[in-house]
């Protein structure tokens, strides 16, 4: 009898020593699944950018709304062709005057008159069609800043998903393994039925995270396609390049989302001119030849409108007062574009600095968390419930450093798309990628 006690008591002692071992090994598994991405502020990213950003930017000027601009450039560079052309031309006038008398010859007249731009519409048309051509190669190249930003941020977006569904797949892979173990604990009298049930329940919890996970990451697969026509495109964290050194220190009339704004002051500023060159009172010169039997003759005549009735003046007073009013819209934009410049040099470095000291703390304590706490469980230091909400803590853990990383791409992007610098600091970093690779 005592042989068989001490027979159960070793199986029950080597039994739980196994069970923990394959605990502790499916703990381990997980937290050295976890992704591990570490800011280097010596690294400039351009490595990172070089690596999928040129297939990127290729698929990103082939799409027809990036077409359309080129149709658009072409249309502006025709409307100042347009615009530096003659605005009056010739006119040319015949007459003839039938006498019935015979003392009196048929009247042949022949004239030519030239209206002449006094007032320099031309010029005024000229000027106004090239700063169009400016406000419109600024709002496009605002437009194309954005439009990267939200394909990029489409991007960041979906590999975010996959570390999320990849880390709720293993979640429950875990939680299954982690039921089957219990219920051999509960067989050899290691836990109550209660926790059993605790763990079934887990698993059900963790099911579902799993599922909404998969759903967010089809959702961000969906939006990389509606973006991009495609879903599987090369993309890279580029954590290590997010800076606040990347955008301008200051909001000047170059940026380009100030800059289409400031131009638009200037052209208030022509469309006044324009407004008094196209009622300004242009004369007309004309040359005329007579010919009346034998005789001919020759005149020279010029007339000038009499604006009396009508001067123009409002017209002219209204175009004036649309200076003010582009004036304080820029004004109003400038304000708009220094908040955001503010709240980004504010947030990036404190949300770089706290993905920072999430990122040490996870790498440290986490592993040696997980032993210790399977450890725990088996020794019955902790009950399947702490034990159950420690691993959610953990999971919380990893969760929230997603979501820091995906805080750190919005932040970034946005501003950098909302500002326009996005595609020229891009295309710097692969001219600096293509410098540094042909040395």
């Amino acid at each position: 009898m005592k042989k068989t006690m001490i027979a159960t008591v070793l199986l029950g002692y080597l039994a739980s020593n196994a069970i923990t071992s394959q605990v502790i090994a499916a703990e381990t598994d997980i937290m050295a699944a976890v992704p591990s991405v570490r800011l280097n502020p010596s690294n400039t990213g351009v490595a990172q950018f070089n690596d999928w950003l040129p297939e990127v930017m290729l698929r990103f000027n082939t799409l027809p709304e990036i077409q359309a601009q080129s149709a658009r450039r072409q249309q502006a560079e025709l409307n100042i062709q347009a615009a530096d052309k003659a605005v009056y031309n010739p006119e040319l006038g015949v007459n003839y005057q039938a006498n019935d008398s015979e003392e009196s010859d048929d009247t042949y007249t022949l004239d030519i008159s030239q209206t002449i731009d006094w007032g320099d519409k031309r010029g005024a048309a000229t000027r106004m069609a090239q700063l169009q051509s400016e406000i419109l190669l600024s709002d496009m190249t605002l437009e194309r800043s954005q439009m990267l930003a939200e394909r990029l941020q489409a991007l960041a977006s979906q590999a975010q998903a996959k570390k999320a569904l990849q880390f709720q797949q293993q979640q429950f892979e875990r939680a299954k393994a982690q039921l089957d173990i219990a219920r051999q604990r509960m067989e050899v009298g290691d836990i109550s039925t209660v926790e059993l049930q605790l763990m079934q329940l887990e698993l059900a919890n963790n099911a579902a995270d799993y599922a909404i996970a998969e759903q967010a990451s089809i959702a961000a697969d969906g939006a990389v396609l509606g973006l991009f026509g495609d879903i599987e495109l090369p993309f890279s964290d580029f954590l290590n390049a997010l800076s606040a050194q990347a955008s301008q220190p200051e909001v000047s009339p170059e940026l380009p989302a100030l800059k289409s704004a400031y131009q638009q002051v200037l052209i208030a500023k022509v469309a006044a001119k324009q407004a008094k060159a196209d009622n300004a009172a242009d004369p007309t010169i004309s040359l005329s030849a007579e010919r009346e039997g034998e005789d001919n003759k020759v005149g020279v005549g010029i007339s000038i409108p009499l604006q009396f009735r009508n001067n123009y003046s409002e017209v002219i007073a209204v175009a004036n007062e649309d200076i003010a009013i582009a004036e304080q819209t820029y004004l109003a934009r400038e304000r708009v574009l220094l908040q955001q410049q503010k709240q980004f040099s504010l947030s990036l470095p404190r949300l770089k600095q706290r993905y920072q000291d999430w990122r040490e703390l996870v790498l440290t304590s986490a592993g040696e968390a997980a032993k210790s706490l399977a450890l725990q469980w088996k020794t019955g230091d902790i009950n399947t419930s702490d034990y159950l909400q420690s691993q959610r803590q953990m999971s919380s853990s990893y969760l929230a450093g997603l979501s820091l990383e995906s805080a750190l791409y919005e932040s970034w992007l946005t501003w950098m798309g909302a500002s326009g610098q996005l595609e020229s600091y891009l295309n710097n970093q692969l001219a600096q990628a293509a410098r540094s690779q042909t040395k």
